[in-house]
């Protein structure tokens, strides 16, 4: 049932007439079936959409979303990647996504890769990314708008206004090091810039543990009362230059509150 050529007529299938789940796509109408992806495309699409879901600009990715660009037209990247959710009731995008990703594994069809990539482009979709799984680690990158340009593993790819972060190539092919990419988006959207920050933020909250012991200690020692409303204003306050002057002050106040007037 697979037509591997691209038709100037019309064929007799519409998107809506396709199923959630069924493996097969549409082009001008004619049905192309999609198989069982082999371990190395399977294995490839998990790493690309984890490090493209975790971009800190990203709000959306999906794996085989079909994407219905016309009655006749549905195409499902491998992995696509929105600035927002999708909404409505309709099960396929009706929307291009701004980038798409395909990972090409023996046996791809180049014939049907070219029209797909040409009918989404044509369509709206910014860049495709293809990966290919045969041959040395490569990407090839397609827009619209320029001749396709092919990076290699030591490469970076970037998508200005969809991905926030350069994607190095090696990054969807290798799990290592998708995983430090993913690493790295999750710290930047938890406010984070890379994860020395986070253990420089754990110096920093030590410290001012032992300064906020040493105040509750101090003022215990001298034998003054502290409730556990002080003991939660001392412990809510993450500012050091505060937290040393109200150690200076434990050590003369009479009464515990005091401390906080400086």
């Amino acid at each position: 049932m697979t037509d591997r050529l691209r038709h100037s007529d019309h064929g007799p299938f519409r998107a809506d007439q396709l199923r959630d789940g069924d493996r097969y796509e549409l082009s001008n109408g004619h049905p192309i079936y999609r198989a069982p992806a082999g371990w190395q495309h399977a294995s490839g699409s998990v790493k690309g959409g984890l490090v493209l879901d975790s971009d800190p600009d990203v709000q959306w990715t999906g794996a085989d979303v079909g994407v219905s660009l016309e009655s006749g037209t549905l195409r499902a990247p491998d992995v696509v990647v929105r600035a927002t959710p999708p909404s409505g009731d309709s099960t396929w995008l009706t929307e291009a996504p701004p980038l798409a990703v395909e990972y090409a594994g023996p046996g791809q069809d180049e014939r049907d890769l070219k029209d797909k990539i040409a009918e989404l482009l044509a369509a709206g979709t910014r860049q495709i990314w293809v990966v290919r799984l045969v041959g040395p680690q490569r990407v090839e990158a397609h827009r619209p708008d320029g001749p396709m340009k092919i990076y290699t593993a030591s490469d970076v790819l970037e998508a200005p206004g969809v991905l926030r972060n350069p994607v190095p190539v090696r990054a969807l092919f290798d799990r290592d090091a998708a995983h430090d990419v993913v690493l790295r988006n999750l710290l930047q959207r938890r406010g984070y810039d890379n994860l020395d920050d986070v253990r420089e933020e754990g110096r920093e909250e030590g410290r001012e543990e032992g300064v906020i012991d040493a105040i509750l200690t101090l003022l215990r020692g001298r034998g003054l009362a502290v409730d556990a409303a002080i003991e939660d204003r001392l412990r809510a306050c993450h500012d050091r230059e505060t937290l040393q002057a109200w150690l200076l002050n434990a050590a003369r106040v009479e009464q515990a509150g005091l401390i906080f007037d400086i």
